[in-house]
């Protein structure tokens, strides 16, 4: 992923960091579940599609991360699961506290991504 990609990064960490406060104030203020929260996770599950996408066709012309590519691919699997993971807790669990594990879910993808930037550009 050559640098001119990094926007692309930063942009899914802002939608990250941002789906995560969401959460976490929607969560302290006692609310539960609904479409807000968890489709501000689907954003980012969507970007992380994209991510995911365009890593295999980076990859399939040629480019490789600077450490190891089969770590940042590892990193982007797991970060693909954790909304999807804490999309079921709250549709299964409707109380404050699965609004707070969507806003949580938010914040490690965030943490995520910075590390697989740290993976791919070294």
């Amino acid at each position: 992923m050559n640098q001119s990609w990094l926007w692309f990064l930063a942009l899914q960490q802002v939608v990250a960091s941002s789906a995560g406060v969401l959460g976490l104030l929607l969560g302290m203020a006692k609310r539960k579940p609904s479409l807000l929260s968890i489709g501000a996770l689907g954003l980012v599950e969507l970007f992380l599609a994209g991510q995911f996408i365009l890593s295999i066709f980076l990859v399939s012309a040629g480019e490789r991360a600077k450490t190891d590519t089969v770590e940042f691919f590892s990193y982007l699997v797991v970060a693909l699961i954790v909304p999807i993971a804490a999309g079921f807790w709250a549709l299964l669990e409707k109380t404050r506290w699965s609004t707070m594990v969507l806003g949580v879910a938010g914040f490690t993808v965030a943490i995520m991504l910075a590390r697989m930037e740290q993976i791919w550009f070294g």
